[in-house]
């Protein structure tokens, strides 16, 4: 990875077979990496973060290395939750529902199922919100 917009085509694959699912959700380029949306609001944004790159991202993620970070949204509570079990969650720079995950290669993707369709929920219309199981 050489480039904070690179993100590897199995993590991207695997996002996309997510919000593949969510009705009205469109994958677009973002000002780096890459988000879907539902109307006009992101429920997901990934990129590849580097440390010591001026960015808060970077400096919230306490990276090492170069690293993939997710951000979604959350409820209250499930947001404590997370940002309080630490990696690889943490606290978006922001928002104040907005959650960071670094995306590692064991990473579970049926959790990040469940939490994008969360994220989704959160933000779609209530009508397109009840399609998502």
């Amino acid at each position: 990875m050489t480039d904070r917009a690179d993100v590897p085509a199995e993590v991207l694959g695997e996002l996309r077979g997510i919000c593949a699912r969510l009705p009205e959700s469109r994958e677009e380029a973002a000002w780096v990496g890459t988000r879907w949306r539902i109307r006009n609001r992101t429920f997901l944004h990934v990129f590849t973060a580097h440390p010591g790159q001026e960015g808060a991202y970077s400096r919230a993620a306490e990276l090492t290395e170069p690293t993939v970070i997710m951000t979604f949204r959350a409820q209250p509570e499930e947001f404590d939750a997370l940002v309080g079990a630490g990696e690889p969650f943490f606290r978006a720079a922001w928002g104040q529902d907005a959650v960071g995950m670094k995306v590692r290669p064991d990473a579970d993707w049926a959790e990040v199922d469940e939490l994008l369709a969360e994220s989704y929920r959160k933000l779609a219309p209530a009508k397109l919100a009840r399609l998502v199981d």
